[in-house]
């Protein structure tokens, strides 16, 4: 047997236990809260994904229907929703994917009317950050964390001023090292990113889905590429793994 071929075998079975192993990582960093589950979702509830790349996923943006597999990508937010869809089957739930790759808050800021506002969503999830300190890194950016948190404060802050009872839900932007872009510079610096979305999650009182906890737990079951082979896209895996983590965030 060849190197390339004993090699493909040896990803397999990593990717797969590691596949595995998705419900014990999570379950070992988030908690079910039934109650949330509860008081959630009701139905007819509008439900919103909105992000950068990582959302995205590579969903259409011609029609943008929901409840839709063509227009949710191949990401984690799909495989949420397909789960909230199965499992939530008679409260008729309307779920929208509008993340948009390369995006950082101002960007979102942008086009909130047509893509928040508009859709209003009783559910709002927001996964933004790491493009607002990836881009400043490689210089295509002028960004900085004050910047950020600005950004976002005033983002909220429009959003609820027009849904006060809008249900929020922020996740924790992540990256792992030892992959093709991320290597051990990132951490403290993008850790400034990381404190100020809980920051603002604890401010506007929304529910947390840690990321960064999730991907940190699972980089020890299995290597970081497993998970995402640059540090910031997740694999097939890592969506998984994302998918797991915010479905037990909101009590699922």
């Amino acid at each position: 047997m060849s190197i390339s071929r004993r090699n493909f075998f040896k990803r397999t079975i990593i990717t797969t236990s590691a596949v595995a192993s998705i419900p014990a990582i999570v379950s070992s960093c988030i908690s079910t809260n039934e109650k949330t589950k509860e008081s959630l979702f009701s139905k007819d509830d509008v439900i919103l994904f909105q992000g950068d790349s990582i959302t995205d996923a590579g969903r259409e943006k011609q029609s943008e229907l929901p409840n839709n597999i063509r227009s949710f990508g191949a990401g984690y937010a799909f495989i949420a929703a397909s789960e909230l869809l199965k499992e939530m089957a008679d409260k008729n739930l309307t779920i929208y994917n509008r993340g948009i790759s390369g995006n950082k808050v101002y960007q979102l800021a942008e086009r909130w009317q047509k893509d928040c506002l508009d859709l209003k969503p009783d559910i709002l999830s927001i996964l933004i950050g790491v493009n607002d300190y990836w881009h400043m890194r490689n210089g295509n950016y002028d960004g900085t964390p004050d910047i950020y948190e600005n950004d976002y404060r005033e983002l909220l802050t429009r959003t609820k001023k027009e849904f006060p009872d809008v249900k929020l839900v922020i996740c924790e932007p992540f990256i792992l090292p030892e992959t093709r872009a991320v290597d051990e510079s990132w951490i403290e610096p993008f850790s400034l990113y990381q404190k100020i979305a809980a920051k603002l999650s604890e401010e506007f009182k929304t529910l947390w889905v840690p990321f960064q906890k999730v991907f940190t737990e699972a980089a020890k079951v299995a290597p970081a590429v497993v998970w995402t082979e640059d540090g910031v896209h997740p694999s097939l895996a890592g969506c998984h793994l994302m998918a797991e983590a915010w479905l037990k965030s909101v009590g699922m």
